[in-house]
């Protein structure tokens, strides 16, 4: 049985003969809580950065992502087809968004101690963001794959910058508006 099951059961089984003090002192002794620090996140202006850097795929899967604003793109011409909600309400929003968006995650939790830097931060896609939660790799059974190259997927930018130079009125869309600025300072610091 493992450890920690064996510790929560060996406590449990302390409790059922009134033994309090023994169970506390077993779970303090070999499966104690760490109260941990956490630090504010602040990363909102790196995004296009990490996810160059990781050259658009999902660190925890391997898949190919694409920029957020060009599937804003796609809900501006086809709101009924390609549906977005603000709130990203999975009924209302089309999968897509929740599939290929890119997010920074932090590799080893905040949660439990690890770093607000970029040496923690992958990108991944919403979903597996969602499902990774506060959990380590390890926890979950996961790998964490290599970078991509930008030079090799850019995962749609230069093709966003292209429909919005075509169709300047996207940019009324502050969403589209903040990612087109993100993705042509990129491309203009070179950071890819």
């Amino acid at each position: 049985m493992d450890e920690k099951l064996n510790t929560l059961k060996k406590a449990c089984e302390l409790l059922l003969y009134d033994s309090k003090i023994e169970a506390v002192e077993l779970i303090r002794q070999q499966y104690q809580f760490e109260y941990k620090t956490v630090n504010k996140r602040k990363y909102s202006g790196q995004k296009m950065k990490i996810f160059i850097r990781d050259g658009f795929i999902d660190r925890y899967s391997g898949k190919k992502l694409v920029i957020p604003g060009i599937l804003k793109v796609l809900s501006t011409y086809f709101p009924k087809d390609f549906p977005y909600q603000s709130h990203w309400k999975m009924s209302e929003t089309h999968s897509a968004y929740w599939e290929f968006i890119p997010t920074i995650d932090h590799v080893s939790p905040i949660a439990t101690g690890g770093r607000d830097d970029e040496a923690n931060w992958v990108t991944t896609s919403m979903i597996n963001n969602s499902i990774k939660s506060n959990w380590t790799l390890e926890q979950l059974g996961w790998v964490l794959y290599e970078p991509g190259d930008f030079r090799n997927w850019d995962g749609l930018t230069n093709l966003f910058i292209c429909l919005v130079d075509k169709d300047r009125e996207l940019l009324k869309d502050p969403y589209v508006k903040n990612w087109y600025s993100l993705a042509r300072r990129a491309m203009e610091n070179k950071d890819i």
